[in-house]
C-alpha cells in the first residue's frame, strides 16, 4: 500500500515489508517515509486544518458516521487485515473492527456536544457592565502515534475525537502494522473527509519520529506506546499538548468471597486476550489465601485449554507474538524468574514467535517478569492474607493504569477503589474490561491525560473566553 501525504497516495523506492508474525510471510509492503516526507505531511496538515476549523459541526458528524458505516460494512475485510498483520486471532480481530465502528459513531455523537458556558463577569467588583462566555475551538495539527496491538481501534481513538473537534491529523502507525490504519484512512476519504486533513506517513519511528514530534506546527502529540518512547516524546516535543498512554503492570485482587468461576474466567481472558499484548492485560493476581488453591487449580486448568495457532485459523484461541524477538524476550524473562526460584505451573514454551500461555507462582522479589510490563501471555499468582498489605503491593509499581477486585462485599470493594493508585478500578471484572467512551488513562508511568471520546475531545480542543463590555447597559444601570 501507499502512504497518504498532501491528499495523494504516494509510494517510495525504499520499502518496508509488512509480515504475518506467525510465519513471517510478507503480506504487503509500505513506503519507508523519510524526513522530507514527514515535513510534507505536517505542511499538508496545516492546510487541512485551515479547512477543518471552518467546517460546520454537522459535516464533521456526517463524515464520522459515514466512516463508521463503511467500517461496519467491511468488518470482515478489516478483521482479516488486523489478523494478518498483527497478533490477534480472527475472532479477536472481528471484535476490534466492530469496536472501531462504535468508536467513530461515538465520536460523531460527541462532536455535537462541544459546548461552553456563560461566565458571571459581574461577580467581580468593577465588572458590572461585562457579560460573556467561553467556547471550545480546535487546537490545530495533531500528531497521532499508534501501537501495533490494536492497529485499527486505537487509530480510531485518535482520529475520531481529533476530527470531531475540527483538527487535522498526521498519523504515524506502528511500523509492523500500518495496513489497518491505511485502510481506515481510505474509508475516511471515501466518507468525504478533506484529503489534506488526514496524512498517514509510514516508516521507521527512529528516522521520522523526532522530526514529527519536534515540529512547532504540531500543536499536540497523542501517543500510545512504551514508557521509554514516551519519555523521548516528552524530551523532544517542546511546548505543545501531550497525551499518552504508556502501559501498565495490572494487578487483580481476588477475595475469598468472590464468585470463583467468574474470577477465573475473567482473569484468564484478561491475561491472554491478544496473546497478552494488551496494556490493560492481567499480569499480577493476588488471591486471598483460603481461596488460593481453588483459584489456582481452576485458572491453570482453563489456561491449558487455550489453543495457540495461526491467527486466521478459526480454531485458534490466541496467535503469535508480534515478532519472534518479542517471544524470545519473554522466554528469557520467564526462564530467569524460574532460575531464581519461581514455580512454573503451565506454559513456558516457545515455538518461533508463539509463546504458550504461562502461569507462575512463588515469584522471587525483583524479577523483571513481575516488576515490569510483560506485554506477553504471562501471569503471576500470589496468595495473601492481609488486604491492606496486598493493596500496597499492588501499588508498588511505577505504573498505574487499571486495577481490579473480585468480591461480594461492597465495603471491601470501595476500600480497594479508594486505595488502589491507578486510573480505574474494575469490580468483579478483570483489568481488561473497557468500553470506548469511558475515560481511559493512568497515573505515574502509565501516561498523561485521558482517552475515551468525550475526554479525548476535551484534550484536543481549547477554551476561548469572550467578554463584552456593554457600555449602554452600564449607563442604564447607573440611572
Amino acid at each position: 500500500m501507499k502512504m497518504l501525504i498532501g491528499g495523494e497516495w504516494q509510494d517510495r523506492d525504499n520499502k518496508i515489508d509488512v509480515c504475518n508474525p506467525y510465519d513471517n510471510s510478507v503480506i504487503d509492503t509500505v513506503p519507508a517515509g523519510d524526513e522530507e516526507d514527514a515535513l510534507a505531511a505536517v505542511e499538508s496538515a496545516v492546510r487541512g486544518f485551515a479547512i477543518m476549523k471552518r467546517m460546520p459541526t454537522h459535516e464533521r458528524v456526517s463524515i464520522l458516521r459515514k466512516t463508521a458505516e463503511i467500517v461496519e460494512s467491511r468488518q470482515e475485510e478489516f478483521a482479516r487485515t488486523i489478523a494478518s498483520e498483527g497478533s490477534k486471532t480472527i475472532h479477536e480481530a472481528r471484535k476490534e473492527a466492530g469496536r472501531c465502528a462504535n468508536t467513530l459513531s461515538w465520536a460523531a455523537d460527541e462532536a455535537r456536544h462541544i459546548e461552553g458556558e456563560t461566565i458571571s463577569f459581574d461577580a467581580a467588583a468593577g465588572s458590572e457592565n461585562r457579560v460573556g462566555y467561553y467556547y471550545r475551538f480546535p487546537i490545530g495539527v495533531i500528531l497521532a502515534i499508534t501501537p501495533f496491538n490494536d492497529p485499527l481501534n486505537l487509530v480510531a481513538h485518535k482520529l475520531g475525537p481529533a476530527i470531531a473537534g475540527g483538527n487535522a491529523v498526521v498519523l504515524k502507525p506502528a511500523t509492523v502494522t500500518p495496513i489497518s490504519a491505511l485502510k481506515l484512512a481510505e474509508a475516511f476519504l471515501e466518507a468525504g473527509l478533506p484529503a489534506e486533513a488526514l496524512n498517514v506517513i509510514t516508516g521507521h519511528g527512529g528516522e521520522i519520529g523526532d522530526v514529527l514530534v519536534s515540529d512547532p506546527r504540531v500543536r499536540m502529540v497523542s501517543f500510545t506506546g512504551g514508557p521509554e518512547a514516551g519519555e523521548q516524546v516528552v524530551r523532544t516535543a517542546g511546548i505543545k499538548k501531550i497525551g499518552m498512554e504508556l502501559g501498565s503492570n495490572s494487578p487483580v485482587i481476588v477475595m475469598a468471597d468472590a464468585d470463583m468461576d467468574l474470577a477465573v474466567e475473567s482473569c484468564v481472558s484478561g491475561a491472554f486476550w491478544a496473546v497478552g499484548q494488551n496494556c490493560i492485560g492481567v499480569q499480577r493476581i493476588f488471591i486471598e489465601e483460603k481461596a488460593f488453591h481453588p483459584f489456582r487449580d481452576g485458572f491453570v486448568s482453563l489456561t491449558k485449554k487455550i489453543k495457540v495457532g495461526p491467527q486466521l485459523d478459526e480454531s485458534s484461541d490466541i496467535g503469535p507474538m508480534i515478532t519472534e524477538k518479542e517471544a524470545i524476550r519473554i522466554e528469557s524473562w520467564v526462564n530467569d524468574a524460574v532460575d531464581e526460584g519461581a514455580t512454573l505451573l503451565t506454559g513456558g514454551e516457545r515455538n518461533g514467535s508463539c509463546y504458550a500461555p504461562t502461569v507462575l507462582t512463588d515469584m522471587p522479589e525483583g524479577a523483571r517478569v513481575s516488576c515490569e510490563e510483560v506485554f506477553a501471555p504471562v501471569v503471576i499468582l500470589y496468595p495473601f492474607t492481609d488486604l491492606d498489605e496486598t493493596i500496597q503491593k499492588a501499588n508498588d509499581t511505577s505504573y498505574g493504569l487499571l486495577a481490579a477486585i473480585f468480591t461480594k462485599d461492597i465495603d471491601v470493594a470501595f476500600h480497594a477503589v479508594y486505595e488502589l493508585d491507578c486510573g480505574g478500578v474494575m469490580v468483579n471484572d478483570s483489568t481488561d474490561y473497557r468500553v470506548d467512551h469511558m475515560p481511559f488513562g493512568g497515573v505515574k508511568r502509565s501516561g498523561l491525560g485521558r482517552e475515551g471520546l468525550k475526554f479525548a475531545l476535551q484534550e484536543m480542543t481549547e477554551p476561548k473566553v469572550v467578554c463584552l463590555n456593554l457600555q449602554d447597559v452600564g449607563s442604564r444601570r447607573k440611572r
